[in-house]
């Protein structure tokens, strides 16, 4: 079952935490909208079933509880998947039941595993201090120091233009953020300085995106997500930071979630 067989089983996903149909507007920077990366996903999760999947159609014509069972449970001991991924492969089958197959999926008798919360890693202000003096490069320290005072998430700082920098009412504006909602953040006096001459120094000034992408950062097209997790690691390994360092971290410990740490912040990342 290929992906062009998915869709067309199902010309139109509902899906994302609002439970509509996803906006086309919010593509990522291959162009793809969420729900055909929920596809492609679901693809990648279906493919190495497919040739079980061909065999022995009839009995998945008429899934029981005692075979998803033991599936799931195969995932869990032979396969050493966490809980995350095993929730992966049960939604990809649920969606192969009920969207391809047409037949009914009951979550209540294959409930989905418990998925282990783990508290996120918070940076101290000299941790913080220290990761972004250690950054490698400039377009490094930028993203930094924007993902820090602004508290946006990796993909939410990927997707900015330079549009959405509001200099009149010093606010960020984030378009479809999660849940497809925009909102806007605070935009500090340092960080308006530090953008503008992150402006200055890039070769495609006609670029709508405020970090565009390629090696040279010169793109038409944003950076991926992955350019703020190298961001992170390079400057943690450069700062000898030994804590697990990710996007996530420097959102944690933004002055925007952490209150009780704004009083005291120096100021490039005042906020």
């Amino acid at each position: 079952m290929g992906e062009a067989d998915v869709r067309a089983s199902c010309p139109q996903i509902n899906c994302g935490s609002q439970g509509g149909p996803c906006d086309p507007s919010t593509q990522n920077h291959a162009g793809r909208t969420p729900a055909s990366s929920l596809l492609a996903g679901y693809h990648t999760t279906l493919h190495p079933l497919r040739r079980k999947i061909r065999t022995t159609l009839p009995l998945f014509s008429r899934p029981g509880r005692q075979h998803i069972r033991e599936y799931q449970a195969q995932l869990f001991t032979v396969q050493k998947l966490s809980p995350g991924t095993v929730t992966n492969h049960l939604c990809a089958l649920r969606f192969f039941y009920i969207q391809t197959l047409k037949k009914p999926w009951s979550i209540a008798d294959t409930p989905y595993p418990k998925k282990r919360h783990r508290l996120p890693t918070i940076l101290s202000q000299q941790e913080v201090a220290q990761l972004i003096d250690a950054a490698p490069t400039a377009f490094y320290r930028t993203v930094l120091m924007t993902l820090y005072a602004t508290g946006v998430r990796n993909a939410e700082l990927t997707r900015l233009k330079i549009s959405d920098v509001d200099s009149q009412r010093m606010v960020v504006h984030v378009q479809g953020g999660k849940g497809r909602q925009d909102r806007d953040v605070m935009l500090s006096p340092v960080l308006l300085d530090e953008l503008r001459a992150h402006w200055r120094r890039l070769r495609n000034r006609s670029s709508v995106w405020l970090f565009p992408g390629n090696r040279w950062h010169s793109g038409d097209q944003p950076m991926d997500t992955k350019t703020p997790r190298h961001a992170c690691q390079y400057a943690a390994r450069r700062a000898g930071i030994k804590k697990k360092v990710i996007p996530t971290c420097c959102g944690t410990a933004s002055p925007r979630t952490c209150w009780n740490l704004a009083p005291t912040c120096t100021p490039f990342r005042s906020c």
